[in-house]
């Protein structure tokens, strides 16, 4: 099947827009000029009400990984202590980056069940400099209760470095009344860019705290303040144009149907899917509490019994739809599907669709339909 034909149904990269794709193929500029400082300026402008701070904020030519070492790399000192909490694939990443430059505290539950805000608030007690979380956890489909883990950080006085990737823009973050000392995103998730660009804001308790010999050279977030800081915006070094071109058209789509329209779409999807999977008897993944909610821009599923994921999978790629399957320790047992950046009712439709042929080809469901019928009624299709 022709690429061009696919449909990306995963948590991210996503289906990129045609007018983005064509933003794209302008013709190179100065970086150091005054029309990619414009640009710059134009993505930070729209930045600052998806990410809803005050706070400095960073474009970086670099994945979302990189804006999460970025945040460790410049706070972190090999004698600090970091906590890291730990429910899935990205939480172990920011724990096995923040190993890389401090102390580890781990703080560690089984993938896809809630975190315990009493052993968080133990951890801090015992005295952290910082405290990393994710705060939608893509590998298992649940989102972390971000707003409780700020006000935790802040009464130990510790920095909390949250990873939006998959949350800002699609869902509610509220960086500065959640007290997020440093938050990231990626241009390939919610916000709907192609790969390659990361996104942080950066507060000021979090530049005081950057007060080491061995900062990183690329990832040094006070360069990146230094070169913002100029009368004409730029980076400490050479951006990559294409993207910072599909970027701030992303933007602009993202700011034409408003960030809370552009929520509710999100979470409306993924409420979607999740009734398509009560309907066809298939299992949420998540195991929450009251403090966790599933989910609202990928919904993971427990593969049925019998059933690896894999094989799921190559079933929906061959009517042309890509989904996710699990990471790591999860492969095999649990399927994700996307609903993030600009994903619409027709394609969630066509996916759950597909599902269930796959599924009844399988023998596992009776009947063709349920599942479609139970996503439209949410979608406000019937």
């Amino acid at each position: 099947m022709d690429i061009e034909d696919t449909l990306l149904m995963m948590p991210g990269p996503v289906p990129v827009a045609p007018r983005i794709l064509r933003a794209m193929s302008k013709p190179m500029i100065n970086h150091r000029g005054a029309k990619f400082s414009e640009i710059y300026d134009d993505c930070i402008d729209i930045l600052r009400d998806i990410f809803k701070t005050n706070n400095d904020l960073f474009v970086l030519s670099g994945s979302g990984t990189a804006a999460m070492e970025a945040a460790i790399g410049c706070t972190i000192d090999k004698d600090d202590t970091v906590i890291a909490i730990e429910n899935g694939k990205f939480g172990e990443r920011f724990k096995d980056i923040a190993g890389r430059y401090g102390k580890v505290a781990p703080l560690e539950f089984e993938w896809g069940t809630s975190i315990d805000l009493g052993l968080v608030e133990e951890k801090l007690a015992e005295g952290a400099k910082a405290i990393t979380m994710v705060h939608n956890e893509t590998s298992a489909g649940i989102q972390n209760p971000a707003e409780k883990v700020g006000k935790l950080a802040r009464e130990y006085g510790a920095l909390f470095i949250m990873d939006g990737v998959t949350s800002i823009g699609g869902d509610t973050v509220k960086v500065d009344d959640w007290g997020v000392d440093i938050a990231v995103v990626g241009s390939q998730k919610c916000i709907g860019a192609p790969p390659g660009l990361s996104m942080l804001s950066v507060s000021e308790r979090a530049f005081d705290a950057m007060e080491k010999d061995n900062l990183p050279y690329y990832l040094d977030l006070k360069a990146y303040k230094k070169s913002a800081d100029k009368s004409s915006t730029q980076t400490p070094y050479t951006p990559a144009i294409p993207l910072f071109y599909g970027l701030q058209e992303a933007l602009h789509v993202v700011r034409e149907e408003g960030i809370d329209a552009r929520i509710t779409r999100h979470s409306t999807g993924a409420a979607a899917i999740r009734a398509a999977s009560a309907a066809m008897g298939i299992a949420m993944f998540p195991d929450l509490n009251e403090d966790s909610k599933y989910s609202n821009t990928v919904s993971a599923m427990k593969s049925p019994e019998g059933l690896d994921s894999n094989d799921l999978k190559k079933d929906l790629l061959a009517a042309g739809i890509v989904i996710a399957g699990g990471q790591g320790r999860l492969s095999g047992k649990i399927f994700r599907i996307g609903s993030m950046g600009n994903i619409t009712s027709r394609d969630i439709l066509q996916t759950i669709q597909q599902l269930e042929l796959a599924f009844k080809k399988r023998g596992l469901v009776h009947d063709v339909g349920p599942g479609v019928e139970a996503a439209a009624k949410i979608l406000n299709i019937l």
